[in-house]
């Protein structure tokens, strides 16, 4: 863009006088090389094609892709395209513009001395996102054309913007450009696309054609006469329709708006394009509201993971650093991970934007480099880093370090960049960002001293309150003796999980029987079940010191393989209608009415 960008300014006249009545002359070297059949052809077209220039005089030689001159053309014994060209740079009998990436120039040209030294590198930095904005805006114009389309200012903002927020391993202007270019040409297509009833139409009249041409064959005339005629009406209903469909096109002309542009960024991020057009205000001020339906009796840990990711999305928070940096400790099934899962869905649309890394498996020294990549020259270096890969993959997510406190102590010096830049670089020299991943590390460190301490007595007549400030306490300093004061100091917020009581553990079990229930609708089987029956699986799925999880292995057991069982037996059939009450200490299934509405439904169908 630049060498052209040069070559304009030569014909315009907005030059130097050295400058003027120069020519840029761009070189094929690729032409060159073509049809070169015998030892010297090539360096016989390139040396008559340098020699023409070096008498002319006023001629600049472009070279794209400069690393490319460095072994062109070369067999054994001959010399290559950067060798010729060497003598006369150093003569300064040609002028010649090169380029080329940094990553080749160092592979190609760095390793040549003498060539290195007969250029005088030049760094070509990513604009501004004004001076992009000034680009996109001067590109406009042979996009609109080229696309039949218009594309509006705030479309133009939005490309910038966007890109550059979401699409971190490209630059500007190229990525905006590309953004621009792929939601106009998508927007076209649109416009394209004929009206559904049209297309219904179409199908009617191939379908009419082909019984038509059967109803021929078998000699059935006038089922064949009859099928023209309502060919023959058809025909020109779909082609009083088309002419209707083209008039109100060619009146209007498409428009490119901020949302084609969200929708693209989507496309190739696939970060959900509500996230990024929508006011998120009335969301954002709703998240706890929509975390609690999946977290129960953990509002602490809730309302404190909402307010930073307000923060975040205020843009109060610094933008080199993450969403937000979180430490959970608790005891063991109180809902840790299920807030990291729900927590995903919420901000990120989906489950399974969770990277987890169980930190169990990053115990020894050596470890550290699964992160971000074996060194080269180790086996596993090709496969990239555990976690950096992962990140590059998916940029949006919520990164999961699960017990964070049996991996080895050198890992947490890898976090530090992390949680303070935002970004990780792996073993290829690769920059990762990690500006939009929510990082969260959960640990049960201190909960073996807040078991040992109650068993003794301490907490016994204690409220539940002064009880888990008392565990708070005592989990925190637990977790300063275990961390480095420089790590503790880069997460956001340490939050303290509470025990479940026997409230949560009600609501908790209601939460996976709805789960059964619409598992068991996706197969037409209608399970209902009664408060008494939420009340005794609550019963016996209570225990404080092992939260929810015993719940869940008593749903599986009471619930799910009794009714496995039925259904394999033929008791129950898809379907049917089933309550689950509870009866002497024990779950029991009885067959119901289907509901009105489900009755009605399954008649329709």
């Amino acid at each position: 863009a630049i060498a052209e960008g040069l070559a304009i300014e030569i014909a315009d006249g907005n030059v130097p006088e050295m400058l003027k009545n120069k020519r840029v002359v761009s070189l094929d070297l690729a032409g060159m090389i073509a049809g070169a059949k015998y030892r010297g052809e090539f360096e016989e077209r390139f040396k008559d094609a340098l020699n023409e220039m070096i008498k002319d005089g006023n001629v600049i030689l472009f070279i794209d892709e400069l690393h490319t001159i460095v072994g062109a053309g070369s067999a054994e014994g001959s010399m290559d395209a950067a060798n010729m060209l060497k003598p006369m740079l150093a003569r300064g009998e040609l002028q010649i513009i090169g380029a080329t990436t940094l990553d080749e120039y160092r592979k190609y040209i760095e390793k040549d001395a003498a060539l290195e030294r007969r250029f005088q590198p030049v760094q070509v930095g990513e604009p501004s996102k004004e001076e992009t904005l000034e680009i996109l805006k001067g590109l406009r114009d042979k996009y609109e054309a080229h696309h039949k389309v218009k594309i509006t200012d705030e479309a133009l903002e939005a490309a910038v913007d966007l890109s550059s927020r979401y699409i971190t391993d490209r630059f500007l202007p190229d990525k905006a450009i590309d953004l621009m270019d792929e939601a106009a040409s998508k927007v076209r297509i649109a416009m394209f696309l004929t009206p559904p009833d049209m297309r219904e139409k179409e199908k009617e009249l191939e379908s009419i054609r082909s019984e038509k041409e059967q109803a021929v064959n078998h000699q059935e005339f006038e089922k064949a006469a009859s099928l023209r005629d309502r060919e023959k009406a058809l025909c020109e209903e779909i082609e009083a329709e088309k002419k209707d469909w083209e008039k109100q096109r060619s009146g209007i002309k498409a428009e490119v708006t901020e949302e084609d542009i969200a929708t693209i960024v989507s496309d190739w991020t696939h970060v959900p394009v509500k996230k990024l057009t929508e006011d998120e205000a009335t969301k954002l001020l709703n998240l706890e509201a929509i975390l609690h339906k999946r977290v129960v009796g953990q509002d602490e840990a809730v309302a404190s993971v909402a307010k930073a990711i307000r923060r975040a999305r205020a843009g109060l928070k610094d933008p080199n650093r993450p969403i937000g940096s979180f430490i959970f400790l608790g005891p063991t099934g109180v809902g840790k991970t299920e807030l990291s899962k729900a927590l995903a869905e919420a901000v990120f649309g989906d489950e399974q934007a969770m990277i987890r890394l169980d930190m169990s498996e990053y115990m020894e020294k050596h470890a550290v480099s699964k992160l971000i990549g074996s060194p080269p020259g180790y086996v596993g270096f090709d496969d990239g880093g555990q976690l950096t890969e992962k990140v590059r993959r998916q940029p949006y997510s919520v990164v999961l370090f699960d017990e964070i406190e049996k991996a080895h102590p050198d890992v947490f010096n890898i976090l530090l960049q992390m949680l303070d830049d935002g970004r990780l670089t792996d073993s290829k020299g690769r920059t990762v960002d990690f500006k939009n991943c929510i990082i969260i590390m959960t640990s049960n460190i201190g909960t073996g001293v807040d078991e040992k301490r109650n068993k003794i007595g301490f907490g016994e007549s204690e409220s539940a309150q002064g009880a888990h400030a008392d565990m708070k306490e005592r989990m925190l300093e637990a977790l300063k003796k275990s961390f480095r004061p420089e790590f503790l100091n880069r997460i956001d917020d340490i939050i303290v999980f509470h025990k479940l009581d026997e409230q949560n553990t009600l609501t908790i079990a209601k939460l996976m029987l709805d789960a059964i229930v619409k598992r068991l609708a996706e197969r037409d089987i209608h399970l209902s079940y009664t408060e008494d029956a939420v009340e005794l699986l609550a019963k016996q799925g209570f225990d404080p010191e092992y939260g929810a999880r015993p719940l869940r292995r008593i749903l599986q057991q009471t619930v799910e393989d009794r009714l496995s069982e039925e259904i394999l037996e033929g008791k129950v059939h898809f379907g049917d209608a089933i309550t689950a009450y509870a009866t002497d200490g024990k779950i029991a299934f009885r067959r119901t009415e289907q509901p009105i509405a489900q009755k009605e439904t399954q008649e329709q169908n």
